[in-house]
């Protein structure tokens, strides 16, 4: 089993910035690429970025160049970097693993952009 809990969610005004966290704990051994999902108000929940035990990374268009996913393999822990946030950004956020076939979500977080 693993669990996952967000953190730094919060209210922002377009152009601003906010910081988010993912920690990882239980079965973490298991974990390689860790994700970061989406979901607006009547909207499906949506992939927004993923990294890799390695490191490497990839994110949907809508947010390159302003969303940075970095992770601290030793705290088991991911985070993302959100700049140049827009109204259209507003969503609870969710962090998201595999282990072993098994998927595993966090509680999300909320995060809303005011124009």
């Amino acid at each position: 089993q693993v669990q996952l809990v967000e953190s730094g969610g919060g209210l922002v005004q377009a152009g601003g910035s906010l910081d988010l966290s993912c920690a990882a704990s239980g079965s973490t051994f298991g974990i390689n690429a860790m994700d970061w999902y989406r979901q607006a108000p009547g909207e499906e929940r949506e992939w927004v970025a993923t990294i890799t035990s390695g490191g490497y990374t990839n994110y949907a268009s809508s947010v390159e160049g302003r969303f940075t996913i970095s992770r601290d393999n030793a705290r088991n822990t991911m985070y993302l970097r959100m700049n140049s946030l827009k109204p259209e950004d507003t969503a609870v956020y969710y962090c998201h693993v595999i282990v072993r076939f098994a998927n595993y979500w966090g509680q999300g977080t909320q995060v809303t952009v005011s124009s």
